[in-house]
């Protein structure tokens, strides 16, 4: 027969830590060969099985329902905790006719003394910091995430293992601090990969670079990651993407690290949150919708947007934070706080299936850009259809000089439909590696 097991507060990291291997193995005998754990990472291939790749769920896949089961793991008498509880320890008190008494009030003292002591030790307890560190996340103060409160509790737990903090030297100066994710481990090595936001190795220029497509990075510049147990380690850089503006760095690590799961599917309006961490590793959670727009002229077309709640406060220094879905899946990547801009899971599907297979990133350059006529205002894509039968397609915005598109006539305010864009691709693609 099973029997309840008492967590004492102030119990051991160690003893707990030992118990929960012992938990955890029962766990992994008593599940088949594809349990749940097995869907957060994808293997390299047949000739690399120990390297692990973070999932990507590609934009045609259809959601279905969540795979799991349910594991009762019996604990037996002995997993209870080695030292016996302590009594409880109650508010002295001394009646009026004793408080004369020299006795009786050694006694009262040495009773208050011992009362003290275990409030206070009482009050610094794990399961106890909830009183003295009130949480400021929108999930306990908005009401109107109440319908989602439970489903987004979850997914944020599970999102935030693989999410970590990173921070950048000069010469032992300090430049940025930028979130990151765990992308890829390799257990034989034991080697991670952390995915985060150029920025960190950027110059700290805020009011050059917003309006600048490029800037100065600092390659050489020390970088550490915070590890979620408290330590540091330092991280090698092995690529920097400056157009999409994303780093790799590599990590050596003692045990496994969690991989989080991309998702390409993703919608205009659609609930979402953006994590971060602080200073302490504290988590920070903003909540926000997507939303698909037209970018100004000193932003990127691939840009998305994260509109956060009015009322909740920026967070700083979190580039390189995940954006999630309600299922805990990273559905980008933020890579500018400042405009609250971030780069979808689908560009970086693409930019790793070919860094994976060719060791660089590639980008195709058609020498034009576009503004989708479905982003635009209601009202004049009413007036467009009316005027001139036109409900869809791409607006030239820019055509690059001598590019391949201006020598066959394209102009800017022309409308590219779906036709034009397949016979452009076929009839000039322009590599460059960035």
């Amino acid at each position: 027969m099973s029997r309840a097991v008492r967590i004492r507060g102030d119990e051991l990291e160690t003893e707990r830590g030992a118990r929960a291997k012992k938990r955890s193995l029962a766990v992994d005998r008593s599940t088949s060969p594809r349990s749940p754990g097995d869907l957060a990472v994808r293997r390299s291939s047949h000739s690399h099985p120990e390297i692990l790749f973070a999932i990507f769920e590609p934009d045609e896949a259809q959601s279905g329902a969540k795979q799991g089961g349910v594991c009762d793991v019996v604990e037996s008498a002995t997993e209870e905790s080695s030292d016996p509880p302590s009594p409880p320890i109650y508010e002295p008190y001394i009646p009026d006719e004793l408080a004369a008494d020299r006795v009786a009030r050694a006694a009262f003292k040495l009773a208050e003394a011992k009362y003290r002591a275990e409030k206070f030790r009482v009050a610094h307890l794990f399961t106890m910091d909830h009183y003295w560190h009130k949480p400021y996340s929108c999930l306990r103060k908005d009401r109107r995430l109440l319908p989602i409160r439970e489903l987004a509790r979850d997914a944020i737990l599970s999102a935030t293992k693989s999410v970590v903090l990173l921070s950048s030297f000069l010469e032992n100066q300090p430049l940025n601090k930028c979130c990151g994710l765990w992308f890829q481990r390799d257990d034989q090595r034991k080697t991670a990969l952390v995915l985060t936001s150029a920025h960190l190795i950027r110059k700290d220029d805020i009011h050059k670079w917003k309006r600048q497509w490029t800037g100065e990075y600092h390659k050489n510049a020390k970088v550490i990651i915070h590890l979620l147990d408290n330590t540091t380690t330092p991280g090698h850089l092995i690529y920097l993407q400056e157009h999409y503006e994303f780093a790799i760095y590599e990590v050596q690590v003692d045990k496994p690290v969690h991989l989080p799961t991309f998702n390409d599917r993703v919608h205009s309006g659609q609930d979402v949150f953006r994590l971060g961490r602080d200073a302490n590793l504290d988590i920070k959670i903003i909540h926000g919708n997507l939303a698909y727009d037209i970018p100004t002229r000193y932003e990127r077309c691939h840009y998305m947007y994260f509109l956060r709640d009015a009322s909740s406060l920026k967070l700083l220094h979190d580039d390189g934070g995940p954006i999630i879905d309600l299922e805990g899946k990273v559905v980008g990547l933020v890579n500018n706080q400042i405009n609250e801009t971030f780069v979808p899971s689908s560009i970086l599907h693409k930019c790793f299936d070919f860094w994976r297979r060719f060791n660089c990133m590639p980008r195709l350059h058609l020498g034009m850009t576009f503004s989708p006529i479905k982003f635009l205002d209601p009202i004049c894509i009413e007036r467009m259809t009316r005027k001139h039968n036109i409900d869809s397609g791409l607006i030239v915005e820019q055509v690059s000089k001598e590019s391949h598109a201006e020598k066959i006539g394209i102009r800017k305010g022309d409308v590219s439909l779906k036709v034009l864009m397949e016979s452009t691709f076929l009839l000039q693609l322009s590599w460059k590696a960035c």
